[in-house]
């Protein structure tokens, strides 16, 4: 899945250029308006992630550009403006979504799978199935077999991690990181005990939980 996006903070450009590529998304990213609106144009990009202030180019002066065209791209503004007026601006002019600064990575990750997944049949419930799962992403949520699974948050995180990545081996770093954040951590062995205690959690209910270990590089989900 390919992501763009338009951010004149640097700082902020490469803190979500290193978490959505950890998590499996090809990014690209510019801090300019004028290029970026080129890059949306000739790209062939899935997802944006918008701010509004920008130099050359504003970022709703792209976003008219861009619904002018055939092109099927979600767009996510992500910006400090918090005014209504500013998320209805932004909305009307052919925005998926809308976040404001300051925001939490997790929320934009969901956002961005909810998007992704618009238009598909399980939209209607932003869920993930994988055999007898069923993964809520709305409400935090891990069912087996019709049973819910009383997971913590970090538990919960690895699970949607993994899910959300089926087919892929994410290593305990990049695990680490959706878990903590770019520049916090957290241990391998924890990992493995958060893991530990959901596979008992869904063996108590007759189910064996479908994340895999390949020794030495990380965990994985197979493909549905």
């Amino acid at each position: 899945m390919k992501v763009l996006i338009i951010e004149d903070s640097e700082s902020l450009r490469r803190s979500l250029r290193v978490g959505l590529s950890n998590l499996g998304f090809t990014v690209d990213d510019t801090g300019d308006g004028s290029e970026g609106l080129t890059m949306a144009l000739s790209g062939d990009y899935s997802l944006l992630v918008l701010d509004l202030m920008l130099p050359s180019v504003d970022g709703i002066s792209i976003l008219k550009a861009i619904r002018r065209t055939e092109k099927d791209i979600r767009v996510l503004i992500l910006s400090a403006r918090d005014l209504t007026e500013d998320k209805v601006e932004g909305l009307l002019n052919g925005a998926d979504d809308y976040l404001t600064k300051p925001f939490s990575f997790e929320e934009l990750h969901v956002r961005l799978l909810c998007l992704m997944n618009r238009g598909s049949l399980n939209i209607k419930n932003s869920k993930i199935d994988h055999g007898p799962f069923s993964l809520d992403i709305h409400f935090k949520q891990l069912k087996c077999g019709g049973f819910d699974v009383k997971l913590t948050p970090n538990e919960y995180k690895i699970i949607e991690c993994l899910f959300s990545n089926q087919g892929k081996v994410l290593s305990s770093e990049k695990l680490s990181e959706y878990l903590a954040g770019q520049y916090d951590a957290v241990a391998k062995n924890s990992i493995e005990a958060h893991l530990s205690t959901a596979r008992k959690k869904v063996k108590s209910l007759g189910f064996e939980l479908p994340i895999q270990t390949k020794r030495g590089f990380g965990y994985f989900v197979e493909q549905n």
